[in-house]
């Protein structure tokens, strides 16, 4: 089983994979080497990750390299953990991979945005659809959802 580390604290600078590789040469368990670059300038955008062959190969490497300087910068190595693929960003890449770190929170049940040039009318002209209708699928926003909870209870007082 091969493990996945992340490589950040790289400089903002035009980094080959082959460079990052001569630091990590001692470790026998590298297996690949993939720097993220940006698309326009073609530099790093900061962070590559590293494979290796196995999970306590990881812990030694992590264990060997965590705080290491490359060109001035102490590197900040750690595990990755996987990447849907409807969630990747681009960047173009140096070797093949499905997995990155995941910084971001879950995107959950979005609604179809609708034609809001149209004024928010769907196909059958009503401008409701029968997911904003009903409220079993759809979950609010976490960080609004005290709000809506007192709005709710506003509105029911209201009417009764």
């Amino acid at each position: 089983m091969s493990v996945r580390l992340y490589v950040g604290n790289l400089p903002k600078e035009s980094i080959e994979r082959e460079a990052l590789q001569e630091i990590f040469a001692e470790a026998n368990a590298v297996v690949s080497t993939k720097v993220i670059k940006d698309r326009k300038t073609g530099k790093c955008r900061g962070f590559a990750f590293v494979t290796v062959s196995t999970d306590e190969a990881a812990d030694e490497f992590i264990e060997k390299y965590n705080g290491q300087s490359f060109m001035d910068s102490p590197l900040k190595i750690e595990k990755a953990n996987p990447r849907e693929k409807e969630e990747e960003e681009g960047g173009t890449e140096d070797s093949a991979s499905s997995t990155e770190p995941v910084n971001k929170q879950p995107r959950g049940d979005k609604q179809p945005r609708g034609d809001k040039k149209r004024g928010g009318k769907g196909k059958g002209g009503s401008g409701t659809s029968a997911s904003a209708s009903g409220s079993e699928g759809f979950q609010p926003d976490p960080r609004w959802a005290d709000q809506l909870a007192q709005l709710k209870e506003k509105l029911a007082s209201a009417n009764s």
